[in-house]
């Protein structure tokens, strides 16, 4: 019988203001990778879809309320390496102030600026791809 590798499926969302900057959280100190910034997001837990994950995730760590209709699926990372997988959304809107509840700190972004930031593996190429959508969109 073939054996099927174990994935972990993850949701994360590019939180993006009025002029395109994108909201990041730097990971606790204490927490694996602690002081990366990465996006916002977490674990599917058993029986959840993609977007309620997401939802409960992002409510869960800056206290906002996204809309599910408002999440808008972006792109992917995995890595052979590693058991992960990382869905990205974009989001345009949101209700609420988006506080720094799980994190060391929050802060707004330009994409061209992300590159410069330090980040787990699987955040690298999902902060390029946006860069390279920003840039196609101006």
């Amino acid at each position: 019988m073939p054996r099927f590798p174990t994935i972990v499926p993850v949701v994360a969302v590019a939180l993006m203001d009025g002029e395109g900057a994108v909201l990041m959280q730097q990971r606790p100190a204490h927490k694996h990778h602690g002081g990366l910034w990465e996006f916002p997001g977490g674990k599917v837990e058993a029986g959840e879809r993609l977007e309620e994950a997401l939802i409960r995730e992002i409510g869960e760590e800056l206290g906002i309320a996204l809309a599910h209709d408002a999440l808008v699926p972006f792109s992917f990372a995995s890595a052979s390496d590693q058991p992960h997988v990382v869905m990205l959304y974009t989001c345009l809107r949101w209700q609420g102030e988006p506080q720094a509840l799980d994190a060391q700190a929050i802060a707004w972004f330009p994409p061209e600026r992300l590159a410069g930031l330090a980040m787990p593996p699987l955040d690298v190429p999902l902060a390029a791809a946006l860069h390279k959508a920003a840039k196609r969109a101006n």
